[in-house]
Parts: structure tokens; sequence; C-alpha cells
């Protein structure tokens, strides 16, 4: 069975040319970002996500996380790869310097975290959380929980978890109903139960600090009555050290489809005398802070979805050169061949491969967004970064872990058979990918994100910015690129057509718009990914015009006109499911379903 290789050929091509690495390593606070440094974090990241990360992937999905007594032990290898991990300094990488970090850029940090979970999602999981958990306390800590926590999350000696989910309470954060009690020393008690909490209990590190929220008790109604407490579960003595158990404890994991070494838990909060927390920021502005972790999330799970769909095609890649079965079409009589040499697997994992280029160069622009967003001495270019950022990140979660489950799923299919028997290592992407349209908000969570705080709500200003920016790129696509550009133009206009749609009808036929709000998403994902596909052909042309042969340039041409072809092609039907087609819906009666 074949390891991950991370594809850092177009890492780099994706970061210096589409993502415009130069300039980010410019701004204020990335000058430690050298492109020699740059380059030894992307080969170290490399080796150690194919020698370290990726034989462990398969261990986590036969093995799983165990639960006994309260207490989980992590599939064999995980603690010792965590050690590694931490040793290594990789968690604090783009983390501040004030708290252990290194401070490097967030499009550093994104390549970085493609090769964790691309090799290993669900281990991958375990420092993703972490970070959020990060970012909160950052923001909203107070100087002493600062002090006491992040350092210890920063070096990745602790991890962090986010606790919202309930039994009564999924996506409909209102009717959380775990409960903070004052004690009358500036702590709390908590009283409830939460499910589905990644790396809730785990047996990598001797600490683990929980971001949990609960209503005060004389706490507002609704999601305006939700404060965010720190919740450890060990507290900690005078010096900063572990101290008492805390009564927060795994009553059980979770038996799932996919992810199976990430441990899922329900964790029960106060079943004895109650689980000692702390408040983060302000009373009842919980929801806020917590938000700020599942940003964060949203964007890293959708690395997930490419890490998972780049893993799907090198795996496919790999059997199709190697399986040989059945004589070239048109060719009679003729040997036996290996399957990548048939039409239609060949179209199958140019479908697979279009994509994942897209999904990557997408996600990285966003992050270099961020980069600008939080960094740029120009306040009007963070100002217009933050909002580039904000309207693209429902879209890398929505489009790229949506686009993932149908990649591992073609990756099954070039398998044939064999890909639906788990030895192949095919089956497992698809079950992995499975989950990551769904955790930290739904595909429809995300495109009602889009299609309201990011779009009517400023009546399309920033997609409309966007939407000039891909026209002025369709300009360069001329000469032998001109099928591209005529492809990437009716998809524009199809997007524009469509956004113009949801601005206009928002407020007067809500439930329309929202019906089609995932159309929407994916139109949009679609048409953004050919953008950057579009502006990658461009780049590449001029590197063939400047005598490099190296096969990358001609492919990259190829794999841009492949997706113009196949997915571009789609964004008329999609506009019309948005603007007539989706709220058709609407139109049956509840009991003719």
């Amino acid at each position: 069975m074949s390891e991950y290789v991370a594809p850092l050929k177009d890492i780099r091509f994706v970061m210096q040319e589409l993502a415009d690495l130069e300039q980010v390593i410019s701004l204020p606070g990335c000058e430690e970002a050298s492109p020699d440094v740059v380059d030894a974090i992307l080969e170290e990241a490399a080796r150690f996500s194919s020698e370290v990360l990726s034989p462990l992937n398969i261990v986590g999905d036969r093995n799983g996380a165990k639960w006994l007594d309260k207490k989980v032990a992590t599939p064999p290898g995980f603690k010792e790869a965590y050690s590694q991990f931490v040793d290594n300094g990789w968690n604090g990488l783009g983390c501040d310097p004030e708290f252990g970090g290194q401070g490097l850029p967030k499009l550093l940090s994104t390549a970085v975290s493609e090769m964790w979970k691309g090799a290993n999602h669900a281990f991958s999981l375990c420092p993703m959380l972490t970070q959020g958990a990060i970012e909160a306390l950052v923001i909203a800590g107070t100087d002493e929980q600062k002090a006491a926590y992040l350092p210890k999350l920063v070096s990745g000696e602790w991890t962090g978890t986010m606790n919202l989910t309930e039994p009564s309470a999924g996506s409909d954060l209102a009717a959380v109903r775990t409960r903070a009690e004052p004690v009358g020393d500036g702590t709390y008690k908590i009283f409830g139960q939460k499910i589905f909490i990644t790396y809730g209990e785990h047996d990598m590190t001797d600490n683990i600090v929980h971001l949990v929220l609960a209503r005060t008790p004389n706490a507002p109604e609704g999601v305006k009555g939700i404060s965010l407490f720190v919740v450890p579960k060990f507290l900690l003595h005078a010096d900063g050290q572990p101290g008492e158990r805390n009564d927060v404890f795994c009553v059980s994991i979770e038996h799932k489809l996919g992810i199976h070494g990430s441990p899922t838990a329900v964790l029960a909060f106060g079943d004895n005398t109650g689980a000692i927390g702390t408040l983060v920021g302000e009373e009842n502005r919980g929801l806020e802070y917590m938000f700020i972790m599942m940003n964060a999330a949203r964007f890293n799970v959708g690395l997930e979805g490419l890490g998972d769909a780049e893993r799907a095609y090198q795996r496919a890649v790999a059997y199709a050169k190697d399986r040989v079965q059945g004589t070239e079409v048109g060719v009679r009589g003729g040997p036996k061949v290996p399957i990548i040499k048939h039409p239609d697997v060949r179209r199958m994992l140019m479908s697979m491969r279009s994509r994942v280029e897209a999904m990557r160069a997408l996600a990285y622009v966003t992050a270099a967004a961020l980069d600008n967003a939080h960094s740029n001495p120009d306040f009007a270019a963070r100002q217009k970064a933050q909002a580039t950022a904000d309207l693209l990140i429902p879209v890398v979660k929505g489009w790229s872990t949506e686009s993932a489950v149908d990649i591992a799923s073609i990756g099954v299919q070039v398998h044939g058979g064999m890909g639906y028997i788990e030895e192949t290592g095919a089956a497992q992407h698809l079950r992995d990918a499975r989950i990551t349209a769904i955790y930290e908000g739904t595909t429809a969570i995300q495109a009602n994100d889009l299609i309201g705080r990011k779009i009517a709500r400023e009546q399309g200003a920033t997609i409309k910015g966007i939407i000039a920016e891909m026209r002025a790129a369709v300009s360069q696509l001329n000469g032998d690129l001109v099928a591209v550009g005529v492809r990437q133009s009716a998809a524009i206009d199809a997007l524009e057509k469509a956004v113009f749609w949801i601005v206009a009808n928002f407020s007067t036929e809500p439930k329309a718009v929202h019906a089609g709000a995932v159309p929407f998403l994916n139109l949009f994902g679609v048409v953004a990914g050919g953008w950057q596909m579009g502006r990658a052909a461009v780049m590449a042309r001029a590197r063939i015009a400047a005598g490099d042969t190296d096969g990358f340039w001609s492919a990259k041409i190829a794999t841009a006109q492949f997706y113009a072809d196949h997915f571009l092609t789609q964004a008329q039907g999609l506009a019309e499911s948005v603007t007539a087609g989706a709220k058709g819906a609407l139109d049956i009666a509840d009991d003719s379903f």
C-alpha cells in the first residue's frame, strides 16, 4: 500500500505564484519567513508527513481509539508521533511569539497543515482543535488565562477542545443548557453534557483544556445568553502544573463511519461536585468568542477536504498505473495494458486532479488574504483582505469538502471492485472525507452564512469586487488559452446572475433564496476554482514561452483546460438551480415526502 507523498511542486507553485508568497513574507512580522526558511520547513514537513504520519493512517483506521473506564487510548503509535510533533515545534508554527510560537505566515502553516491532513486526517484533528483554542484565548482570554494556558497550548504540551454541541442542541446553539454557577471566588461550577467533542479525552498529553459554552444563572434565553469558559481536565497548581482532577469525564466515545483514530468524546461536566471553570471575556458573549474558534476550524476542515482528496487521488493514480487489465482502445490484438491507458480512467483521474489543484489554489489564496488582514500596514488593504477571507472561508469549507467526498468516491471507482475492499485503502478516504461536509457546520450552514452575512448583508459588495478581478484575469486567457477564457467568462456571467438574484430577493423571498444556498455555494466554488486554474495556466504558458521544458507546465495547462470543459460548464445549470430550480422544493407539501 502506497504512502502519502506531499505534492511539493504544486504546493510551491501555488504559494509562490497564485498566493504571492513574496508579498506575504514582506508583511510586518513575517520577516523570519525567508524563502530559504519556507523551503526548509516545507521539505521537513513533507518528510514528517510521509515517514511518520502516513504509516499510522491505516493503523488508526483499523485499530481506532479505545474507551475504557472514562479513559481513552489512542491507536498504536499516535502518542509517540505526537511527541515527535511537539518536540519538532510543529504546533507553534503560526502562533504568536509572545506565547512561544514561531509567528510564521498563515500561508505557510496552511501548506504544512494540508500535509498533516493528507497524511493522516484522524491524527491532524488534535492539533487543529488546539489551534482554535489558542486563537480564542489570544483574542478574548484574561491575562491570567493567557499566562496559564497559552504557552502549553502553543507548544502542544497540552491540547485544546471546543465544546458546543449537546444531545438536545446540535447546530441550534440557542438550545444549549449546560449551566455555569458562580462559586464566589471568580470561578464557576459547570454542569452538563457535551457530545461530538474531538479529542475530548486521550492519552497523548498530561492536560486537556476544554473551552465550553454554558449559561450563567441569570442569562437571557437564546444565543445572547451563552458564555464561554475554560475548563481544564486537571486544575492547575500555583506553579502552573496540572494538579487535582477536575470533574469532567469522558463517559463514552462514538463509533463512527470514518476517522477511527480520532476519539469523538461524550463529556460529562459536573456529575459529582461540579467542574471548575473560569469565564473567558465577558459574560453572555460566549458565542461571539466561540466563532473565533469555529472560523479557524472551518477553514481547516476545508483543508481536510483538500488533504483527503489529494490522498485519494494519489492512491488512485498509483493503482491505475499498476493494475493491468484489458487492451488499449483502438489497438486490435494489442497487449494487456495498465488501466491508466483507458480513456474513462484518465477522465476520472483528471476529474480528481483538476479539482484538487483548484481547491488548493483557492485555499492558499484565502490564507494569503488572512495574512494581509492581520499584518498589512495599510488599513484599507487589511479591511479588503478580511472581507475577502470572510467571503471565501465558507466556500473553502463547503465546496472543498463536498468535492472531496465526490473525489474520494471516484477514487474507489478507479479501483473497481478492489476499491470496495478495505485492504486497498481507497475506501478509508471516502469514509474519512464524509464527515468533513458535516462538522463545524454542515454545507447548508456554510451556504446560509455565505448568502446572508457575506453577500446580502452588504448587497454583494465584496463578491462583486471578486467578480471584477475574475473578469480582469479572463483578459489574459488569450491565444492558445482562449477556449479556457470563453468557458471562464460564461461561468462568471452565471455567477454574477445568481449574485444579483440573491441580493434582489433575499428580503422578499427568503425561503426561496435559502433553498438555493447550497447550489450557489457550489457555483461560487466551481467558478472561483476556475479563476485560479486560469491564472495558473497563464503563468505556466509564460514559463513555457521562456524556454522551461519541465512537463509540470504543460500539465498545468492541460488540467486547466479539463477543468474548464468539465466543471466550468456546470456553472449555468447551478445558476439556474439557484434562481429558479431550488425553490421548487418549497412547493411540495410536507406529507408528500
